[in-house]
């Protein structure tokens, strides 16, 4: 369980800093998959409301390994972070995903939801892995940030790269086709199917966003696939986001590598040069990734 403004020296994409009371439960998982949860306070406020209270991401653990600074607390190390293409709740149409978070009575056990790190089952994992990649694995469309013209389900021949819908789940979480896909699917949720340098919104004849999941810190130098290390872009704005021709600041203002771009491709630039950023703050750029970019792409 994770907070999007945590109390803990957290990174999901890359650490998980917890108590040392979890120790046992964090070391029997340290070679398996785990699902992130956010719940219904997003911060340390207990006044706080408005976190998703749902399962929002995957990773897999990696090490656990001692803080050095305080000594009852313990960090795990995750790899292969990767967001859901839509957020699951822990409960829908009466249904608990997690069996301990429901008493025999049918109602919700709010004191299990006292436990930030917990073990379920490999057929509960398994079956919010499929819900929250509906759309990736074809099974339904993509959620929309607005009504109109749902998208349709994605086939397994759609796009670049082919993959096997009927693969083992931990194959496709490996898999860079279906990571791609996925990433791809929750930035486009994010950003409402806007570019968020061009402020472009354009669906094509099947109802699917024409942008694309750009990363920040690219996959190759250990970015990971995570919609803070990402942005929606249209085609021309990515090659030129990857390229270095275009960066972004911490206040997240855009920067132009100057004398390197044509006017034709500044003008497609948003008029107030300000990047188009999720109605939910929580998946805005993290300063880091921004930070990497502008220090190792940028060529201003």
């Amino acid at each position: 369980m994770t907070k999007a403004e945590p109390g803990y020296n957290d990174l999901p994409e890359q650490r998980y800093h917890f108590p040392e009371a979890y120790l046992a439960r964090a070391e029997a998982m340290v070679g398996d998959w785990i699902v992130y949860y956010e719940p219904r306070r997003p911060s340390t406020d207990l006044m706080s409301r408005g976190g998703r209270s749902a399962y929002f991401a995957t990773a897999k653990v990696e090490r656990i390994y001692p803080d050095p600074v305080q000594p009852d607390h313990r960090y795990a190390e995750v790899s292969g972070y990767l967001e859901f293409s839509r957020a699951v709740p822990f409960a829908e149409n009466g249904k608990y995903y997690e069996s301990a978070l429901q008493k025999a009575d049918g109602s919700t056990n709010r004191g299990a939801f006292g436990h930030s790190v917990r073990v379920m089952s490999d057929l509960e994992f398994d079956e919010i892995w499929r819900v929250g990649f509906g759309h990736v694995l074809g099974l339904e469309p993509r959620p929309r940030p607005n009504k109109g013209v749902p998208e349709q389900p994605l086939a397994p021949d759609d796009g670049d790269e082919p993959f096997e819908v009927d693969r083992p789940i931990v194959d496709q979480m490996v898999s860079r086709p279906f990571r791609s896909r996925a990433f791809s699917a929750s930035l486009k949720r994010a950003y409402g199917d806007t570019c968020a340098i061009t402020g472009l919104k354009l669906i094509n004849g099947k109802g699917r966003s024409e942008v694309q999941g750009a990363h920040i810190r690219p996959v190759e130098d250990r970015g990971p696939d995570s919609v803070r290390n990402g942005l929606a872009l249209s085609g021309t704005v990515h090659w030129m986001f990857d390229r270095g021709l275009i960066s972004i600041e911490d206040d997240y203002s855009l920067l132009i590598a100057e004398g390197m771009l044509p006017d034709a491709a500044i003008r497609l630039i948003r008029p107030e040069r300000r990047l188009l950023l999720p109605t939910n703050p929580a998946e805005w750029p993290h300063r880091q990734f921004l930070d990497y970019h502008r220090k190792n792409k940028f060529k201003g």
